[in-house]
């Protein structure tokens, strides 16, 4: 048999193991950032750029993106290039990948501050970036797939499948959410309106959950946890009905995110039924990762790394199964818009996908180095640190989302609501303080880490290119004896891509299509209008400056809700909102009515110092507005690009919007100047109110329902 030689590339691995390290300890300082900031607003400092609104997209796509992407790559290439047994395919697309997604990760952070911003969850950044990000991910699969091709190994191992899976899905997800109408270099108005941008978004964001957070890391932990155990995988079988149900089945899931909503019945139902399902799957793959480690529990005692991966895949196992409980619509009724989503999602977070990257970084660097980890015994404590802190974390959290659920829904014995929203916020402030110090506590231990791996590193010798041999590539297709159905699967990369897209892509059509192409899914009311152009500056400003991520502007059917905001929200109220203003938690209240509730003067104050109109508010104050000029010479760009995506304004309305902003803005300012408040109509405040007066004024009778719910 002829043996070749060759090498496998460890410079592009430590150079993403590099950036992990660096970006997550950004990301988590952002994200003990914005904890402080819920519940000490002098931490926002009173400027622009770092009010929880503009920091808080910043933690999530930074850990994301920016921690546990370059914690993928850096699974991703070092693995594939072992059970290919050939080196990347390219050194030149690997500098690509690498250079191009730390650009993007520089660009997110800049306009992300900036505030520009697309308003929606996981999928902040604007048009460019997201063309930016679409050509980079090529770069990835065609580095991926050539390497596939030039394989020295026949079977492709079941971590391949899930890099594949993880491929194919973030492509079809972004680009389906990033469909946008820009109208200037650095802004856009997405494609979809309410209902369906909703539905779009969560079908997004859950699955960029699924397929980022969630595929690419079970694919690693099927390589790194057998490797650092030394211990082959518990089940084949299993491992396939895993990879296959799993990403069948997860595609469906997404309207979990919009229970009792405005997305029609039949949408919900199909996310809670698949959500379900789901706990199969899931828990298919974390017994295949714990039952791998059979016989192998003295070495778990022993090595840190073993201790990472248990207590991850511990924490999949409990997030997979919280995430369909919390699917069931008598469970979200309670859980959605409080801090137990939250919870949920900081123990995947930072027990998954934390624990599994810190887990492959012990792992990696002393084997990129060639020398022992520095110090086993700190990585231990490293273990412990982190633990505490998730324990510290999510507790508290868990705590606050089931005091805000029974706070919300008290009524006195007279059929009054007992308690004021303002009341919910103050009364969970010690479990914001508990929340942070626990992610203080975790960040200490990623400090830790970094502070070990340095070490190690300062006393190994860096082997950039690791020689290896293999088979000659002539020997691979060779097969003897009977083959099953899945071995012809994979051998055959391109065809288990198309596989695997169809597989994701079956949920989303059956799900959306129906919401875009049957008008009755989302019936219109007459009564409902384009914003006028000042009130669409206005609702720029709102996104801009991240109020959806502590308001939310849907009010569910239930009689708590109806008594404190108004009349339940219907879905042909957000036809001309892109994006939707849906929210997904309530740090502040609901605003789906705000329209008309306060006079343009409380809303004055109100964003000048919350505290004046609402003693113990934990809101930032937003003084800037009250200089900034409202931009009119994009106006008539706004317009042109509503009217591109349907918006009915006037033919030629473009040209004289502009009028009319100005004429609505001189009779606000003149309603200030009644309250002894002097301020120029061309103002970013004015255009604020505006379009907060204007908030589900649309919909008539709220009182009338409200009382008749009493």
């Amino acid at each position: 048999m002829q043996v070749e030689k060759f090498y496998y590339d460890n410079k592009s691995v430590k150079m993403f193991a590099y950036a992990t390290m660096l970006w997550g300890i950004v990301g988590m300082l952002a994200g003990l950032l914005i904890a402080v900031q819920i519940y000490l607003p002098a931490a926002n400092f009173d400027l622009p750029f770092t009010t929880f609104g503009r920091v808080r997209p910043v933690h999530t796509n930074a850990v994301i993106f920016a921690f546990v992407g370059n914690g993928i790559f850096m699974g991703v290439y070092y693995s594939l290039q072992r059970l290919c047994k050939a080196r990347m395919f390219s050194d030149v697309l690997s500098k690509i990948h690498f250079w191009g997604w730390q650009l993007i990760i520089v660009l997110a952070a800049v306009t992300l501050l900036s505030g520009y911003t697309s308003g929606k969850e996981y999928a902040e950044l604007e048009w460019p970036i997201d063309i930016l990000i679409t050509l980079i991910w090529v770069v990835f699969g065609i580095n991926m797939f050539g390497t596939l091709i030039k394989r020295r190994e026949s079977h492709i191992y079941v971590a391949i499948w899930f890099y594949i899976a993880t491929w194919v899905t973030v492509a079809m997800l972004h680009i389906v959410n990033s469909f946008e109408v820009p109208f200037s270099f650095m802004k856009s108005y997405s494609f979809y309106a309410g209902v369906q941008d909703a539905l779009v978004q969560w079908w997004y964001g859950h699955n960029a959950v699924a397929f980022f957070l969630t595929t690419p890391y079970l694919g690693v932990m099927y390589y790194f946890l057998p490797k650092a155990a030394n211990r082959p995988v518990y089940s084949y079988r299993l491992s396939i009905i895993h990879f296959w149900a799993l990403i069948f089945l997860y595609i469906w899931a997404g309207p979990h995110h919009l229970l009792y909503t405005a997305l029609p019945d039949w949408a919900q139902s199909l996310g809670t039924v698949f959500s379900v399902m789901l706990i199969a799957p899931s828990w298919g793959g974390m017994l295949n990762g714990l039952f791998t480690l059979r016989g192998a529990w003295d070495k778990v005692r022993e090595e840190p790394v073993l201790k990472f991966f248990v207590v991850a895949v511990t924490c999949y196992g409990m997030s997979t199964f919280e995430g369909p409980m919390l699917a069931l619509k008598s469970v979200n009724a309670i859980s959605h818009y409080t801090d137990w989503t939250v919870a949920h999602v900081h123990v995947g977070a930072l027990g998954w996908n934390g624990f599994m990257t810190f887990g492959m970084l012990y792992y990696l660097i002393p084997k990129l180095f060639n020398t022992p980890l520095y110090s086993k015994k700190l990585a231990t404590n490293h273990f412990w640190i982190g633990t505490i802190g998730i324990v510290l974390y999510a507790i508290p959290m868990y705590w606050a989302g089931f005091t805000q659920a029974t706070m919300w829904k008290q009524f006195t014995d007279d059929g009054t609501l007992k308690f004021q929203f303002l009341e919910t916020v103050t009364h969970i402030i010690p479990m914001y303080i508990t929340r942070s110090i626990g992610g203080a506590i975790y960040l200490s231990g990623a400090l830790l880490m970094i502070y070990n791996l340095i070490k190690t590193i300062k006393a190994g010798s860096f082997v950039g290119d690791e020689a290896a041999e293999s088979a000659a590539l002539s020997k691979v297709h060779e097969t003897h004896g009977k083959q099953y159905w899945h071995r012809w699967i994979e051998a055959r990369p391109i065809q288990m891509l198309i596989i695997s897209l169809v597989a994701v892509a079956i949920g989303g059509i059956i799900e959306m299509l129906p919401t875009f192409l049957i008008k009755s899914n989302i019936p219109t009311i007459a009564s409902v209008k384009p914003y006028t152009a000042l009130e669409l500056q206005g609702r720029d400003i709102y996104i801009r400056e991240g109020c959806y991520l502590c308001h939310s502007q849907m009010i569910r059917p239930f009689r708590d809700e109806v008594a404190r905001y108004g009349e339940y929200s219907k879905a042909g109220e957000f036809v001309y909102d892109h994006p939707f203003q849906w929210g997904s938690k309530r740090t502040g209240p609901d605003l789906a009515r705000i329209g008309g509730k306060y006079p343009d003067s409380w809303h004055y104050n109100h964003m000048w110092d919350p505290r004046s109109m609402s003693p113990g508010s934990v809101m930032p104050t937003y003084t800037w507005l009250f200089d900034n000029k409202i931009d009119t010479a994009i106006t008539p760009a706004k317009i042109r690009a509503m009217q591109t995506l349907g918006v009915p304004y006037p033919e030629g309305y473009d040209k004289k919007a502009n009028a009319d902003l100005a004429e609505q803005a001189k009779t606000i300012q003149a309603n200030l100047k009644k309250d002894k408040l002097d301020t120029p109509a061309d103002r970013e405040i004015v255009a604020l109110i505006a379009y907060l007066q204007r908030v589900g004024t649309d919909i008539k009778g709220q009182q009338k329902t409200a009382a008749a719910f009493k």
